[in-house]
């Protein structure tokens, strides 16, 4: 699998060195869209539930950062570890289409079961995110969030009072 993929890149860099912009451009795309094919099948099909989750992933991290810039908690340890969660999710949904097709092709549980736990939580990042901006909330799901987010700051490295930020050591 290895050599099949290092002669893919040789044979689009050996076509590169030769071609002008528009054969590398269009080389490039179609690479690309290969991969993403192929991740996409590896997720068990790019269907209205990906989507959504995906949807929901970008909203949550565009979110995050724009919370992070009012706040002034800007942290790029953080957004990138953001950013390796999102991967981690995506990988987890590929283990279970990887589980649906072992146990009972053609009916994705696992895969659905994961993706709404996953939908659910960057839901509820996103409301949270909002919060942190200034959209207005009824004071019902303040409370909501509150309750949720008491041990968050305690678990949250940006903050002063996180225990990898004690400076008396």
């Amino acid at each position: 699998m290895l050599n099949h993929i290092k002669n893919i890149f040789i044979t689009i860099y050996t076509a590169a060195i030769g071609s002008g912009f528009r054969e590398i451009a269009t080389g490039l795309s179609s690479a690309l869209i290969g991969l993403f094919a192929m991740a996409a099948g590896w997720l068990g099909g790019y269907d209205k539930p990906l989507q959504f989750l995906i949807v929901l992933m970008l909203a949550d991290y565009i979110s995050g950062v724009a919370g992070a810039f009012k706040t002034k908690t800007v942290s790029s340890d953080i957004m990138f570890w953001g950013g390796i969660r999102k991967i981690t999710v995506l990988f987890v949904v590929g283990l279970a289409a990887l589980v649906d097709d072992w146990v009972q092709p053609g009916a994705p549980v696992f895969r659905m079961a994961a993706i709404l736990f996953y939908a659910g939580r960057e839901g509820l990042s996103v409301v949270e995110n909002f919060g942190v901006i200034g959209v207005p909330w009824p004071q019902a799901m303040k409370d909501f969030l509150m309750q949720l987010s008491e041990d968050k700051t305690k678990n949250n490295p940006a903050k002063p009072e996180h225990p990898d930020n004690d400076q008396s050591a």
